[in-house]
């Protein structure tokens, strides 16, 4: 890489942390689409603190997500992602990845829309299989048939998935990339506005 890309790329993302001023940067989408990895980047790029929310709902309740699933249920762990999602949205100047079923829930998604601009980083199921397929600590993907279970639920979130701001593919490519990718067009979405 040429010094004026890098210089093109940090001046971008100079432009984009003004254009969002403090506002939370939320990035959605499927277990395995690169939220964790691309928002790290996309903080380091930003100047901006990054936050996994799943990694603050394991601190809050002291326990891990399997554990949450396992012992409250489904229900009772979304209740407690809404709450640790609304009290991170009070921050400034953060990037934050949330959990694959944290954006269906109608009032996450709701707060979601109204404290941050949204990012849904796409990605088709072969690339989500594959990702996935290396962690075991997936709750919703322990049954007879992952692939098929990651389809329905591909069925079922995408809609409103779409819902987000921004969309950008999450495909094999270096991560910085896709990062690059969601800089870009949050600087066409901003500008638009």
């Amino acid at each position: 890489m040429s010094k004026t890309d890098g210089g093109g790329r940090q001046g971008r993302a100079k432009a984009l942390a003004n254009r969002l001023g403090g506002r939370p940067l939320v990035l959605v989408g499927m277990m395995g689409a690169g939220k964790t990895t691309v928002g790290r980047r996309l903080a380091a790029r930003l100047g901006r603190q990054f936050i996994d929310s799943d990694e603050e709902i394991e601190r809050a309740a002291q326990m891990s997500i399997p554990e949450i699933f396992e012992q409250r249920g489904e229900g009772e762990f979304r209740a407690g992602e809404m709450r640790v999602i609304a009290r991170l949205l009070k921050e400034q100047d953060i990037v934050l990845a949330t959990g694959g079923g944290a954006f269906v829930n109608l009032d996450t998604r709701a707060l979601v829309k109204a404290e941050a601009i949204s990012v849904w980083l796409k990605a088709d199921l072969d690339v989500l299989f594959e990702r996935v397929s290396r962690r075991s600590n997936r709750p919703l993907l322990k049954t007879a048939d992952p692939r098929g279970t990651l389809e329905k639920l591909i069925e079922d979130r995408y809609p409103i998935y779409a819902e987000a701001d921004v969309t950008v593919l999450s495909r094999d490519v270096p991560q910085d990339n896709v990062a690059a990718d969601v800089i870009g067009a949050l600087l066409d979405h901003l500008k638009t506005r």
